[in-house]
Parts: structure tokens; C-alpha cells; sequence
């Protein structure tokens, strides 16, 4: 298993489109999507086919220690070995005001510069993880 404690090798191409190997929970009829940074934290992901599917991702790696193992079949889907590049982002749904939206750590979106493959991985260990756990945890103050 691959395992993966920090963001490495960031290509940083300001869009990107990736395929879906691994249907995202609940958007199982996106099978194409574009990658658009944002800033350094925060990128846009957006279905090819639906204009109304998008999503905000959060870079997890500023706001915690962040550390979990791509399962081993979902690594050969999306073709990853010890040299690719890969993004891990997080699900974030975006609230008025910001420190009361949530982020989803448990399903983390991989996505696979190398060849455009992208996946989403559900977490098994949900004690060390939160599906909804609030950005303003994690805000300097």
C-alpha cells in the first residue's frame, strides 16, 4: 500500500482534467472532471459533462497532520507508483462565514498528475478522521 503524509512533487498547472476511476460517493455519473487551483490552499473541481457538479477541495496538509494508505487495488486503477505525482485535496463545503464550513477527511479525492486518473478513497479509520469536521478547528486565532 501506498502511503501518503504529505503533498510531494506538486506540479503546479493551474488546470487539469482527470478521469474517474473510482466513482465519487454520491456523483457516481461523473466520470470526468477539471482541476482548477484556486490559490495554495483551495482548488476547484468541476464535472466535465455536468456544469452544475462542482466542488471546492481544501489542501489538507495546511491545516493538519494528515497521514493515511491508498489501498492497494485503488493505487493500480489509478496507476500509481513510487515515482508519480499525486494531489490529495478534501471535499470542503463552503459556509457564511468560512470559519463554519466543513471539510470531509475521510473521503479524500487522489489525483494522478502523471496520467489524468483521479479516485475517490474512502477512509476507513473514522476515529482519527471526521466527515464533517469545521474549518475554524483548524484557524490560527
Amino acid at each position: 500500500m501506498l502511503k501518503v503524509i504529505q503533498l510531494t512533487k506538486y506540479e503546479r498547472r493551474v488546470f487539469m482534467k482527470f478521469d474517474i476511476c473510482v466513482p465519487i460517493l454520491g456523483f457516481e455519473n461523473v466520470k470526468q472532471v477539471t482541476l482548477e487551483k484556486i490559490d495554495d490552499v483551495f482548488m476547484k473541481m468541476q464535472s466535465v459533462d455536468d456544469k452544475y457538479i462542482s466542488f471546492t477541495l481544501i489542501n489538507p496538509f495546511v491545516l493538519r497532520e494528515y497521514d493515511f494508505e491508498v489501498p492497494d487495488n485503488t493505487q493500480e486503477l489509478l496507476g500509481i507508483d513510487k515515482d508519480s505525482n499525486i494531489i490529495v485535496q478534501n471535499i470542503v463545503l463552503i459556509q457564511t462565514p468560512i470559519e463554519d464550513s466543513v471539510i470531509n477527511f475521510i473521503g479524500p479525492m487522489i489525483f494522478n498528475t502523471n496520467n489524468n486518473k483521479a479516485a475517490q478513497v474512502i477512509l476507513s479509520e473514522t476515529t482519527k478522521y471526521g466527515v464533517a469536521e469545521k474549518i475554524s478547528t483548524f484557524l490560527k486565532k
